[in-house]
């Protein structure tokens, strides 16, 4: 199946980690006669030094049409943190209504956990976070600046359809992939309007899903299980602030930022969806080798999945936990003393003399 991808490196150890997964997508189609093209957009902090903004005034136009996106990282100390955010990031997930953040928690063989007891457990599932409104919806403002009565309100924003959207997404993915629970992050004992709004609709597509088990979980309560009892989750389902913070706690339980990927979606295929790391620039280790690629080359394999190719998406993760075998071929951050080069490098290498059963 031919792809279509633009790519989009970003700031600090983005751009380092990205130039891996161009290596293994080279890899890939040469060796194994991936049908891809790529381009690349040099929009990042840089750019909106130059230019005052962080991707053209087309830009958004010119990713539509691309079959999918990857994204490396954002942020640099030259730019507040939420105009790299508002005026990149998030305008691809809203216009291109990527309401589906998707984050795998998997403990990769060869990889530790901080969690003592996870080496004899499983940790294998997966957040499903509203991508596209909730807490992260830019309505408020600031009242009497400067002064001692100042005051600031951010409105959290929760429709019917967008819960809906990614309740059903939610369930259709766990009936897919055979798992049998749901469970859902809440705080409807506190925050009383949206979270007690989001209990009822996500309530309503769980009866019309009663082959699935469904569970409400308070958040804090939630997290807590995250540390005492990873394996006892298959598909969690949060809104948008709620499904951020989870997702970090998610990989540190399952072994470091520096390995977890995620997919921003856009189930109908009427816009490219998104795949990038979990980390962010890292702009104290930019420069200096130290970046895991392991975060943006998953995402890349994720994004193979999406187009149609589960096959190579498979292929990607063996080598992957191959190469977390060897802690010589790996970054210092999970125990070992390769540099982001050297540990691309190595993956290149199993990919080349690992082709069995791949076409």
């Amino acid at each position: 199946m031919a792809g279509n991808i633009a790519i989009v490196p970003g700031d600090g150890i983005g751009k380092e980690v990205m130039k891996q997964a161009v290596k293994v997508l080279e890899t890939l189609e040469t060796d194994y006669a991936l049908d891809v093209d790529y381009d690349v957009f040099d929009w990042s902090s840089d750019y909106y030094v130059q230019h005052g903004r962080m991707l053209p005034e087309d830009g958004l136009e010119t990713l539509k049409n691309y079959d999918a996106i990857l994204f490396g990282a954002i942020g640099d100390n030259r730019v507040p943190d939420d105009v790299t955010v508002w005026e990149l990031i998030m305008p691809i997930r809203k216009t291109f209504e990527q309401y589906v953040n998707f984050r795998p928690v998997k403990q990769l063989q060869g990889i530790n956990s901080p969690l003592d007891h996870s080496q004899n457990k499983k940790i294998d599932f997966v957040i499903l976070r509203e991508n596209s409104e909730g807490e992260y919806s830019d309505s408020g403002g600031l009242m009497f600046q400067g002064q001692e009565k100042e005051m600031a309100i951010q409105n959290s924003i929760f429709t019917k359809q967008g819960i809906k959207n990614i309740a059903e997404f939610a369930f259709d993915y766990a009936r897919k992939h055979h798992y049998s629970k749901v469970t859902s992050a809440t705080k409807s004992n506190a925050i009383t309007h949206t979270m007690k709004f989001w209990d009822k609709e996500v309530g309503k597509i769980a009866e019309s899903h009663s082959d699935i088990e469904y569970e409400k979980v308070y958040v804090d309560a939630l997290a807590a299980k995250f540390v005492q009892q990873p394996e006892e989750f298959q598909v969690v389902l949060a809104s948008n602030l709620f499904g951020d913070i989870l997702s970090d706690l998610g990989s540190a339980v399952a072994g470091g930022l520096g390995i977890s990927p995620s997919a921003n979606i856009n189930p109908s295929g009427e816009f490219p969806s998104m795949f990038e790391p979990v980390h962010g620039s890292a702009p104290d280790i930019s420069g200096k080798g130290l970046a895991n690629p392991i975060a943006q080359i998953w995402s890349l394999a994720l994004l193979l999945e999406h187009i149609g190719r589960k096959d190579l998406h498979d292929h990607i993760l063996r080598a992957i936990e191959q190469l977390l075998s060897d802690k010589s071929k790996v970054t210092k951050d999970i125990g070992g003393s390769a540099s982001t080069d050297e540990a691309g490098d190595a993956l290149v290498k199993i990919l080349r003399e690992n082709k069995v059963g791949i076409t």
